[in-house]
């Protein structure tokens, strides 16, 4: 039975008039990766910082293993790795130097962990380089090796492939499944790259102006986001019959405008020749294909309609 392992409930913070957070309540549970989606100002940040410990919300309360006073969320805390904004590090010291201190910081006695965790995040190359030469995708990897110290249960990283090239991006998407699914550790993360995201989340979590507008598992954005044919017909009802009677694996829905609408859909001629072949006519016949984007897009506008 999964449980919860990250929630907010009623989450506000304030800068002066600005509401950065405005009753947001997320649930992330035991196991899964948990995309958070939304613009930039939208409180995405915000929200990871409260989660963490780098800023206390004005009102609503913050959950993590299931410790809420602040004593308990202090404790908690020690089980969660987090990269935030910019990686923290000493910029004269080498990339393993760096490590070690994080891991005598962390009172960590195994020395041969720093190493470890070096290859697991693909730097053992860079192992000696000072991080003030690091490009911005190989600071990435140090904030994720940084945030791996002490084998956390929760990972929470705020847009961990940001700089990253198309092949850093397809190893850090490769490396965080590996995370989640071999090591079993939760993972709480945020990205501008919405199409990536959609490839790695789990369950979404989607803020505008500080709103949760939406939380959504991966199975049903699917089916929402799915390609479909759309066709408008003089007798929507005959149609649909003829679909259950000749069709009866084809997925569809007659929509509020009366038209139909197919999933998995066979090439649109066969649909049309199929109308035709019972006497209805066909007026409009459109593919439609929603992306992550396009689904984030449509939902933002009907928020602020």
């Amino acid at each position: 039975m999964t449980d919860c392992v990250i929630e907010t409930q009623n989450a506000c913070k304030r800068y002066g008039k600005l509401r950065a957070l405005d009753q947001v309540s997320i649930r992330v549970r035991r196991g899964e990766i948990y995309g958070l989606i939304g613009d930039n100002g939208a409180g995405k940040t915000t929200l990871l910082k409260a989660l963490v410990g780098h800023i206390w919300c004005d009102e609503g309360t913050v959950h993590l293993l299931g410790s809420q006073s602040a004593h308990e969320l202090n404790a908690a805390r020690r089980q969660v790795g987090a990269m935030i904004e910019r990686v923290g590090c000493f910029p004269s010291l080498t990339v393993e130097k760096n490590i070690e201190y994080c891991r005598m910081l962390k009172g960590i006695p195994d020395k041969r962990k720093v190493g470890e965790i070096l290859e697991l995040v693909g730097l053992s190359d860079k192992a000696k380089a000072k991080c003030k030469s690091l490009s911005m995708g190989m600071q990435q990897r140090l904030g994720l090796a940084i945030a791996l110290i002490g084998e956390p249960q929760i990972l929470i990283l705020d847009e961990p492939i940001n700089g990253l090239d198309p092949s850093g991006i397809h190893e850090m998407r490769e490396l965080l499944r590996s995370l989640n699914t071999q090591k079993n550790i939760t993972i709480l993360l945020s990205s501008h790259i919405l199409s990536e995201l959609q490839q790695t989340a789990t369950t979404f979590g989607f803020l505008a102006k500080g709103k949760l507008v939406e939380e959504i598992g991966i199975r049903e954005l699917t089916e929402k986001c799915a390609d479909y044919l759309e066709i408008a017909l003089s007798d929507v009802a005959a149609f649909a019959a003829v679909l259950d009677k000749e069709r009866p694996q084809t997925r569809y829905l007659v929509t509020p405008d009366n038209k139909i609408r197919l999933y998995d859909a066979a090439p649109a001629y066969e649909y049309s020749k199929l109308a035709a072949e019972h006497g209805i006519l066909v007026s409009e016949l459109e593919h439609h294909a929603c992306s992550l984007e396009d689904y984030y897009m449509n939902l933002k506008e009907g928020h602020h309609a």
